[in-house]
């Protein structure tokens, strides 16, 4: 059985907090994209930012003490 792609999604209390994250990611040159949350984790409208699993340590490295994030998850396609 072939295993299903994998990414990770990263959850925020705000709106301002995924941007903050986005601006910073993106001086960082880590790659990323701002993705609705998916329903089955919340039906509220917001946004979280979606990663590939091999740069975990780095998104969360270059967030830490400077946006609090909410919540981590592993996604399947």
């Amino acid at each position: 059985m072939k295993e299903q792609p994998r990414y990770f999604v990263m959850l925020f209390k705000a709106v301002s907090y995924v941007l903050k994250a986005e601006k910073i990611l993106q001086k960082e040159g880590l790659p990323h994209k701002l993705i609705p949350v998916p329903k089955h984790i919340s039906a509220d409208c917001g946004i979280c930012l979606r990663f590939e699993p091999a740069i975990q340590s780095k998104i969360e490295a270059a967030l830490l003490n400077k946006v609090e994030i909410e919540d981590i998850r592993e996604m399947a396609d």
